[in-house]
């Protein structure tokens, strides 16, 4: 009985111990399975995570060339090569639909550099990627694109047939099925709320997840923004560099193009031509049509020099009616050949109520005239206001500076002064001078007639014929004092135009017969400036001149203006032209005080000697005015 009892408790354990195995078996097996289904699931996560961060990556990247200064066709192929190669598909384009003679076009305007792409050329024998081609209407495909939604196929042979009807379909499919293409994706790319084309991707796999689909359109959004920051920064330089009523490059697009022309011609010893143009008539133009058909004069020459142009020329408006082209590569001969081209062409232009328009235009060459960028315009400017004193409507070929009298440059600056309107003349009163400039010609006594006239204009009782003896007197006092011939020619020009800023200044202030109050002096002291900067800086050949005129109210102890310097810091031409002035202002009446004779006028001087006159200019000053007749 023990023995059986035994023997059954002896089976109930194996039997505990069987159930015990099995269920740790099965246990066992449930985790087993559980680990591979979290491998497999790490796995998984693993790649989405390795993509998303491909992902990332690239958008990062897109991102990156967006703010850089490429051009939008290097941003674009950046793009599309990001795409196919951080992301794994065989090919990455960029597409657009354009029109040319009422025909709807296809143009590839970037694309990925893979295997796929040059395979392609080489089996369709198509220079795809170079050319423009003609598109099937595909009514799956444009209802697609016109609710801006994606399109995915993966008949790929139908669909590429559609875009390129002419490249056999067999052959196609040869391709696709070479390169194991099994899908296709299109993504429209809208910008500014328009159409602009589509992202085509080719991928290896067969299906296309919705997570594939939501990036790629994430990456499409990408591209959008890139044109359009691209289009905006376009926007911005062409502003930047171009004059907004003709289209022409600005002055500041000119200066810089010139310089590095500059640098060019003289690393390649090679000659540059400047054309200076100069619209005829422009006031009497604004006068008696009104400003709107100046603005279409103007506008119409610049269209002129747009069609003459070279893709390397640089037609600019440097302001009002004037214009400069340079010509790189060109000569004087081949320069006065575009220049009288382009003379013919304007005068040829017949303007709706205006009629016909004329120019004057100057030439100047780089190596030939001069190799001074700087004088290199300024011979320009001579040349171009030497066609309009011989008539208008002309071709001038500049002359090198040491040819330029200066009496040419004083000429061409009144001329300047008077077309440009840099003071505020009645225009009865400007043309009247304007007239006189063209009928006296470029000489001595015609120069002091148009400076006594000026003069005139603010100061009513001057005497006409002063300037002529202001500038004699100044030539005897340079030469007392060694001054060599084209600084003596400055000091001339000087003497013409250092007061011409008062024509700015209000005639009840001048004329005023009580005293000034200080308000009114300083208003007064501002007439050198004025004169300088705001008057004759724009003028081209005033820069050695403008020091000059700066000055000349500064006083050898300093306590003149406007800059109050002192002694041998003024200007010695300066301090000339503030002694012979006062000499001849001392002998004319002034609403506050009566005109002093010629003797008067020399102990006044005399007293001034060392406070307000250099001793040394004084002394030979009253040697000259006492043994000479002034």
């Amino acid at each position: 009985m023990d023995f059986i009892k035994k023997l059954k408790e002896f089976n109930k354990q194996i039997n505990d111990l069987e159930s015990g195995l099995y269920l740790g078996e099965k246990r066992y097996r449930e985790i087993y399975e559980l680990n591979q289904k979290l491998e497999a699931e790490i796995e998984q996560r693993t790649k989405d995570l390795e993509t998303a961060n491909r992902q990332m990556l690239t958008l990062q990247h897109i991102l990156d060339m967006m703010t850089s200064s490429k051009p939008l066709s290097g941003v674009l192929n950046a793009i599309v090569n990001s795409l196919q190669k951080e992301l794994g598909y065989l090919h990455s384009c960029i597409i657009r639909m354009v029109k040319e003679n009422d025909k709807q076009l296809i143009e590839i305007t970037a694309h990925s550099d893979d295997d796929f792409s040059s395979e392609f050329e080489t089996i369709v024998q198509t220079p795809i990627y170079e050319s423009k081609i003609k598109y099937i209407k595909n009514d799956g495909i444009d209802e697609y694109i016109k609710a801006n939604m994606a399109y995915s196929t993966n008949n790929l042979g139908e669909c590429f047939h559609k875009f390129f009807p002419d490249i056999n379909l067999q052959l196609q499919n040869q391709l696709f099925a070479k390169a194991g293409a099994l899908s296709c994706i299109l993504i429209p790319l809208t910008v500014d709320r328009e159409h602009y084309g589509s992202l085509l991707v080719l991928s290896k796999r067969e299906e296309t997840t919705d997570a594939e689909l939501n990036f790629l359109k994430m990456f499409a959004r990408q591209i959008e923004l890139a044109i359009t920051i691209s289009n905006l920064f376009q926007a911005v330089k062409s502003q930047a560099i171009s004059d907004a009523l003709t289209g022409l490059y600005n002055r500041r697009y000119f200066e810089e193009s010139i310089k590095k022309e500059t640098i060019r011609a003289n690393r390649q010893n090679q000659k540059f031509s400047v054309i200076g143009l100069d619209l005829d008539y422009l006031k009497q133009i604004n006068d008696k049509y009104g400003h709107n058909y100046g603005d279409i004069a103007i506008k119409t020459i610049a269209e002129v020099l747009k069609k003459n142009a070279r893709s390397i020329d640089v037609p600019a408006r440097i302001g009002g009616e004037e214009f400069n082209i340079i010509l790189p590569g060109i000569d004087s001969e081949g320069a006065m050949a575009a220049a009288e081209r382009i003379r013919k062409a304007i005068e040829n232009q017949n303007i709706p109520i205006i009629g016909k328009i004329t120019a004057s235009l100057g030439v100047a060459t780089f190596f030939e005239q001069t190799d001074d960028v700087d004088e290199l315009l300024e011979l320009t400017d001579h040349a171009m206001y030497q066609s309009k004193h011989d008539g208008r409507n002309r071709v001038t070929l500049a002359k090198p500076t040491k040819d330029i009298s200066w009496q040419e440059v004083a000429f061409n600056t009144f001329i300047d002064i008077l077309s440009k309107h840099r003071v505020p003349l009645e225009s009865e009163i400007s043309d009247n001078i304007s007239k006189k400039l063209e009928t006296i010609g470029i000489n001595n006594d015609g120069l002091y007639t148009i400076s006594d006239t000026m003069i005139k204009l603010y100061n009513p009782n001057y005497t006409p014929g002063i300037t002529k003896s202001k500038v004699l007197l100044a030539n005897s006092l340079a030469k007392r004092f060694d001054m060599p011939k084209d600084r003596i020619d400055n000091l001339k020009i000087a003497i013409l135009l250092y007061d011409i800023g008062n024509i700015l200044l209000p005639k009840q202030i001048l004329q005023k017969k009580a005293p000034l109050t200080d308000e009114e002096k300083n208003t007064i002291k501002s007439h050198p400036i004025i004169a300088a900067r705001e008057i004759l800086e724009p003028i081209s050949g005033m820069n050695v001149i403008l020091p000059i005129i700066e000055n000349h109210h500064e006083n050898w102890d300093g306590t003149g203006y406007p800059n109050e310097v002192s002694g041998n810091k003024i200007p010695i031409e300066s301090q000339m032209i503030l002694l012979i002035d006062a000499y001849f202002a001392l002998q004319e009446p002034r609403s506050y005080r009566k005109a002093v004779d010629k003797e008067e006028a020399i102990e006044i001087i005399k007293t001034g000697s060392g406070t307000k006159w250099n001793p040394k200019l004084v002394e030979e000053f009253i040697s000259i005015i006492e043994t000479e007749e002034f």
